[in-house]
Parts: C-alpha cells; sequence; structure tokens
C-alpha cells in the first residue's frame, strides 16, 4: 500500500510534506497600487527617483562564547553551540531601483521617530531636481500623523 501511494504521489509530482504560506492583501486598490509599483520597477520615469524602503526590526547582534578552533588535518572547524547576545537593532534600507543602490541606517527601535530620521538623511542626499517616489509597507510608523505632515510638506 505505501508503495502505491509513493508511485502516485511521484508519479503526480505532490509533496505533502511541503508547505507554503501566503497572506491576501486587505489594502483597497491593491491590484491599481500593485500595477503602479511593478511599473516604477521596470519603467521609472527619467526625473524620477523610486526608493523601495523596508526595515527589519529585533535583529539579533550575536557572538560566540568561544573562538573558533580551526581546521587541522582530520578535524573540521570547530564553533561552539551557543552564543552572546549583544542586543537588538532595527536596519533601515531603501533601494534605489534605477541603479540598485541601497542606502542603509540602523536605528535602536522601529517608531516614527526612527522612521523620521532615516528618512530626513536621504531626502538631504537627493538632488531636488529629482521627483522622488517612497515605497513602503503598510507599518504603522509608516502612516503616524508626524511621518504624513513630513511627507506633505515635502511635494517632491
Amino acid at each position: 500500500m505505501l508503495t502505491s501511494v509513493h508511485r502516485y504521489f511521484s508519479l503526480f509530482g505532490l509533496q505533502p510534506h511541503r508547505t507554503e504560506t501566503f497572506k491576501l492583501s486587505t489594502v483597497l486598490l491593491f491590484i491599481e497600487s500593485l500595477h503602479d509599483v511593478v511599473g516604477l520597477y521596470l519603467n521609472p520615469p527619467k526625473n524620477m527617483l523610486a526608493l523601495c524602503k523596508d526595515g527589519k526590526s529585533q535583529c539579533r547582534a550575536l557572538g560566540l562564547k568561544q573562538p573558533t578552533l580551526l581546521m587541522v588535518l582530520n578535524y573540521v572547524e570547530g564553533v561552539t553551540h551557543d552564543d552572546v547576545g549583544h542586543g537588538t537593532t532595527t536596519w533601515f534600507a531603501a533601494m534605489n531601483v534605477r541603479d540598485n543602490s541601497v542606502f542603509t541606517s540602523c536605528k535602536p527601535r522601529h517608531r516614527h521617530h526612527e522612521f523620521l530620521e532615516f528618512l530626513s538623511r536621504f531626502d538631504k542626499l537627493i538632488p531636488t531636481d529629482l521627483d522622488l517616489r517612497r515605497l513602503v509597507k503598510n507599518y504603522s510608523s509608516h502612516k503616524h500623523p508626524k511621518v504624513k505632515a513630513w511627507l506633505a510638506v515635502r511635494t517632491r
């Protein structure tokens, strides 16, 4: 019986032990937004700079408790199984979709204060003659009233 099941799984390319997860978007006009974003990636206007921003909170800074033991004849490199935590950081990054360059910054937290500081830093680096589009996730720090006010003042 088991070999028959295995044969049918193989025949139809079924792999019931493997799963993938997905999440449907709750954003209004998601398909329209998707087309706009993909259009910016594939064909950015000449006088515009599109920056795709993302952040990764709670990145753990780790170190080994013991030094690594070097490889010698008939012995593999030895690495200790435990580590020392050096706290966490939040990593912010913005990718220029035209040339794939990346602007990054590490902050102690992931709040609107840190996000505004990050936006201000790279806003100063962008030439003022360029129209600027920022692509961000639907994250609470990106929708904060102070962030919206900061963006409203910067019309480009």
